[in-house]
């Protein structure tokens, strides 16, 4: 099993995600959130995850290895999705996937996720990696309105 190095610490904003920066550097983190925030939100959401599809992320263009790439069949289905109840256990299994590249190249043990709909218009998703004894959950909260919102404006 591979000791998982860091990243730029991710923070979630109302519109996106973020960094901050102390003493000129970004603030770094050891745990998995910053990964995992990518993995679900990053690369283009056009992007359903289908093998040649035109909305592939650039950076994905010469990355053979598909555990590496940004295809985030999480976002996707959050812009193109109705907000309902229903539609989280399609969301939750996308996100699954998004984050399988943990196992699949023994970052971590387990990895679990569980959506929920904390208000009208919100979503939750709850996530726990264990790797090597170690266990971290975190937490991303979004504003499912406002991202099909911003997607129609693109």
């Amino acid at each position: 099993m591979q000791i998982f190095e860091g990243d730029i610490l991710l923070f979630q904003t109302p519109d996106g995600g973020n960094i901050s920066y102390i003493d000129g550097q970004p603030e770094m983190t050891g745990g998995f959130a910053s990964a995992a925030f990518l993995s679900l939100f990053g690369g283009n959401e056009r992007d359903d995850g289908t093998d040649g599809n035109q909305f592939s992320w650039w950076g994905n263009l010469l990355e053979n290895d598909r555990d590496y790439k940004y295809i985030s069949e999480t976002q996707n289905l959050l812009l193109g999705l109705p907000i309902t109840a229903q539609s989280l256990r399609r969301i939750e299994q996308a996100a699954e996937r998004d984050l399988e590249w943990f196992l699949n190249k023994n970052i971590a043990n387990s990895v679990s996720v569980t959506l929920s709909m904390p208000d009208i218009n919100s979503i939750n998703f709850d996530i726990t990696v264990k790797a090597e004894g170690r266990e971290e959950s975190f937490s991303f909260v979004l504003n499912w309105r406002a991202m099909q919102a911003e997607s129609l404006q693109v």
